[in-house]
């Protein structure tokens, strides 16, 4: 089930005696948490029937001797762990000297309680017998870290749930900001969307005006000039950098840079040049497909390659390999061998 979906059926009282909410992206383990924790159970339902435990601060016997308790005067209880990747977990292979006591409540859970595990920053190993029983009696929620294409779309998408609309523009300059860490660009979003009136449409002025990402002078907007080769609006950019080092780090920078033209390369290779196609090929918004064509005509194949080849050399160079010149001078340099 999807996250939403796990969301809805809650939302519907439809409960599972068992939920494992495991993942590298921990953004949705915590919004699904979250709800469990907040709005199952009524304030006055809470004092008796909730129990909050921390992996790294109990064991499996405490965690299994809340779960055995029946709920009072309330029809569930809820038990949830949170950080349970830092609770001891026990091997199996003490099965085969006697009951393995999770296990057997996990075969027959309690149908009043309501037993979380948050486990987040990895994946639970699937092949264990306790998976295997939280999957069949109850809900295993996978949360993956979302690729950085699509980022645009989630921003989008999380927008729109809450009443809002943003433009293309806008979202890819937040994705090309903040990342794919959904926590910090929901938090972002949050306090941004406090001061835009609802239904009105986030465009790159409300990012600027708010958050503080210059809706001129931004990584997005120079691999823009670079693709159209717009030597005067690329130095400007080059000049804001350096005058804003801690805004803009080359690090940054030269990685953003590098999946641009990543997708100017497999612009080349696309068989399928269609904007859906396109699109589709290089993981971006149809939007924006036509400021790729417009790079695949200003860089052909060949430099494109060393493009790439440059933007490598040019990271070991800002790091301090066989260089000490100051990032601004870097990138001015690296800017005048892309665009000619």
């Amino acid at each position: 089930m999807t996250a939403p979906e796990i969301l809805k059926d809650l939302k519907n009282r439809k409960y599972k005696p068992l939920y494992l909410l495991h993942g590298d992206e921990p953004y949705f383990i915590d919004m699904i948490g979250n709800y469990i924790e907040h709005h199952l159970l009524s304030d006055a339902e809470k004092g008796f029937n909730q129990t909050i435990l921390y992996g790294k601060d109990t064991d499996m016997m405490t965690v299994l001797n809340a779960a055995k308790r029946y709920p009072m005067m309330a029809d569930y209880q809820v038990v949830m762990v949170k950080e349970a990747q830092d609770m001891k977990w026990g091997k199996e292979d003490d099965d085969k000297k006697g009951i393995d006591p999770l296990l057997s409540y996990l075969e027959k859970p309690l149908p009043s309680t309501i037993l979380v595990f948050c486990y987040k920053y990895g994946k639970f190993d699937k092949r264990k017998k306790t998976y295997k029983a939280i999957d069949k009696n109850g809900i295993v929620f996978e949360s993956a870290e979302l690729y950085d294409n699509k980022i645009p779309g989630w921003i989008e998408g999380f927008v729109s749930d809450k009443g809002y609309r943003i433009s293309p523009q806008a979202s890819a300059l937040l994705a090309e900001y903040l990342g794919n860490d959904l926590s910090k660009v929901a938090n972002e979003l949050e306090k941004l969307m406090l001061n835009v009136n609802s239904g009105q449409e986030i465009t790159p002025k409300e990012i600027q005006d708010n958050i503080g990402i210059s809706k001129e002078y931004n990584v997005f907007e120079l691999q823009t000039a670079l693709g159209r080769k717009d030597a005067l609006k690329v130095n400007r950019i080059i000049n804001y950098f350096e005058a804003n080092p801690k805004a803009n780090p080359m690090v940054v920078v030269l990685g953003t840079l590098n999946n641009y033209f990543s997708k100017v390369l497999r612009y080349h290779y696309a068989a399928d040049k269609s904007a859906q196609g396109l699109a589709r090929d290089l993981g971006v918004s149809p939007y924006f497909v036509k400021d790729y064509e417009q790079a695949g005509r200003s860089f052909n194949y060949g430099k494109t390659l060393q493009i790439i080849s440059l933007l490598r050399e040019y990271d070991l160079k800002s790091k301090g390999v066989e260089s000490n010149t100051s990032p601004g001078q870097l990138m001015k340099e690296l800017m005048f061998k892309i665009l000619h």
